[in-house]
């Protein structure tokens, strides 16, 4: 017994040892900081913002939302065992139904929206339909099930396939109509607690997070995991991919959000404070990807300015904690759930001296007025965060290009 385990301790030192080598590596390429880079940039400046709907109906906590790809309906579910179906706009409920099990973890609408798929405590994934005005309930179909709960789920760019997570570790891959497994993804020690697909359509990878405090990165095809991520101290509850699709953002228990290159193979930013000691939930960028939002247990959501580190603003309105939140496929608003029993939608605008700015989706849409002593003009900013000087007598433009990414 002696020698195995000393033979074990060998092996634990070798991986030790291996793993050093390997981060010596990986530092010889690590060149720049994000940080660094985007120095020049001038900081996003405060905005005031509050919440325009408040979404009343769950009686007990809620757990998971997702807009539809109208932009204009989300689903939801609750410790209530409630899946509701929201007109964001009007807060009208134009579907309730009722779920099999308390503690629905997970919903997701698919993509045609004419289904809404749901899981948690009882292990199943099941799906119901939203074009009938007969009891869903009638309708529903049992697509997944897992070993241990279903912590999130995830439409894989059709309603055809859908990806699940759980807490017996590993994440699945289901063919939808014929209820079967198309693929099994194991690497991970703990529960996996997040899953968020490339927002590519060629994209044929996904990102999981776990409560082994890793995030990995798996190939779709061959079921195996190409890229591990460490740097989290504690479970990691939730990621989110970059729109671009080369980088992901993770949220942790350790009241951090990390930014995880694809390309570099590391972690590229970190999002913190001191003042910020509690979990962070959920995460979302907008749709220029400037900006992240982060759902916090201290009841409040946190904006940061991805490329600089800092914080940009703090949104208020629930009492307790922000256990979900989404961006809208538009932009034009973000959708927050809650323990305190409601869903917020905020909308995000504000206006700096004269210079008009409309943040509504997000892109840095900016128009000021320039002025110079040859002419007069205007600046337009874009998504690209490039920014555009035109003179309005010769119609002639200059681009001065501000953004990290090389033109």
């Amino acid at each position: 017994m002696s020698v195995i385990t000393e033979s074990l301790d060998d092996l634990v030192r070798e991986a030790e040892i291996l793993k050093t080598r390997l981060e010596e590596e990986r530092a010889k390429f690590n060149d720049m900081e994000l940080t660094i880079v985007a120095e020049k940039l001038d900081p996003l400046p405060p905005f005031a913002t509050k919440s325009r709907r408040i979404l009343k109906g769950h009686q007990g906590k809620v757990l998971a939302i997702d807009w539809s790809y109208d932009k204009r309906h989300m689903v939801s579910t609750s410790q209530d065992g409630k899946l509701i179906l929201w007109d964001a706009f009007t807060t009208n409920k134009e579907h309730v139904i009722t779920m099999p099990t308390t503690w629905v973890l997970a919903c997701a609408y698919s993509p045609s929206a004419t289904t809404v798929a749901c899981g948690g405590l009882d292990n199943k994934l099941t799906l119901y339909p939203l074009n009938i005005d007969d009891d869903a309930n009638k309708y529903k179909k049992v697509v997944a099930t897992h070993a241990n709960y279903i912590s999130a789920c995830k439409f894989v760019h059709s309603d055809q396939q859908i990806l699940t997570a759980s807490g017996d570790s590993t994440a699945k891959l289901w063919d939808i109509e014929s209820s079967t497994p198309i693929q099994t993804f194991q690497g991970h020690q703990a529960d996996v607690m997040g899953i968020d697909v490339s927002p590519s359509e060629a994209g044929n990878i996904f990102v999981s997070a776990s409560a082994d405090h890793i995030a990995m990165v798996w190939d779709i095809r061959t079921g195996s995991y190409v890229q591990t991520f460490e740097g989290h101290e504690s479970d990691v509850n939730a990621v989110r991919f970059y729109p671009s699709g080369d980088a992901f953002v993770s949220a942790s228990d350790d009241a951090t959000c990390r930014l995880f290159d694809l390309r570099a193979d590391r972690q590229v930013a970190i999002y913190k404070k001191e003042s910020i000691i509690f979990s962070c939930n959920a995460v979302d960028f907008s749709l220029s990807g400037r900006l992240l939002f982060g759902g916090y247990s201290d009841y409040c959501i946190n904006v940061w300015d991805t490329l600089k580190g800092s914080r940009v603003v703090t949104l208020y309105g629930h009492e307790n904690r922000v256990s979900s939140l989404q961006v809208s496929p538009d932009g034009t608003a973000l959708g927050t759930g809650s323990w305190d029993t409601t869903i917020r939608i905020y909308k995000i605008d504000y206006h700096i001296n004269n210079d008009i700015c409309i943040m509504g989706d997000d892109l840095i849409i900016c128009i000021a007025s320039c002025h110079s002593t040859n002419n007069s003009g205007a600046l337009v900013g874009n998504d690209s965060y490039d920014i555009e000087c035109i003179n309005q007598c010769s119609q002639r433009h200059t681009t001065l290009y501000i953004n990290t990414a090389e033109k």
